[in-house]
């Protein structure tokens, strides 16, 4: 496997794809350039999800998300391609990606972008005491 920033998200099969489980990963170091003045934006990416029959493989995560830093893009553009770019690589059951891009000019962004499959509901919430 390469350990050059690229756009290729390798998957594994889920090992328990008869089961609605969530997997939540931070992604602290998230960088992309302003598309306006070219300086860099920092972002934690959080990124969670309901796998069907395909998981994201953490080492080509982590090559894909270094694949921004050198790219203009606005906070709202590259969260919503994220997403589609992981939907397209694993076809989850459920899948959120909320990044919170650090203050710049007084003002910090959240963007949070969410897919469900047409055929998936989820499950009752459990309060535990």
């Amino acid at each position: 496997m390469s350990t050059q920033p690229n756009r290729d998200l390798d998957t594994f099969p889920n090992p328990e794809p008869q089961r609605d489980y969530t997997i939540r990963m931070r992604i602290p170091e998230f960088t992309c350039l302003c598309p306006k003045t070219g300086q860099p934006d920092f972002a934690t990416i959080h990124l969670e999800y309901v796998p069907e029959a395909a998981c994201v493989e953490l080492k080509s995560l982590k090559l894909y998300i270094w694949s921004f830093r050198d790219e203009g893009a606005f906070h709202e553009a590259v969260t919503n391609r994220i997403l589609a770019d992981l939907v397209a690589a694993t076809n989850p059951r459920f899948m959120r990606v909320r990044a919170d891009f650090w203050m710049r000019g007084g003002i910090d962004t959240s963007v949070i972008v969410e897919h469900r499959a047409d055929n998936w509901h989820p499950g009752t919430a459990v309060a535990l005491p």
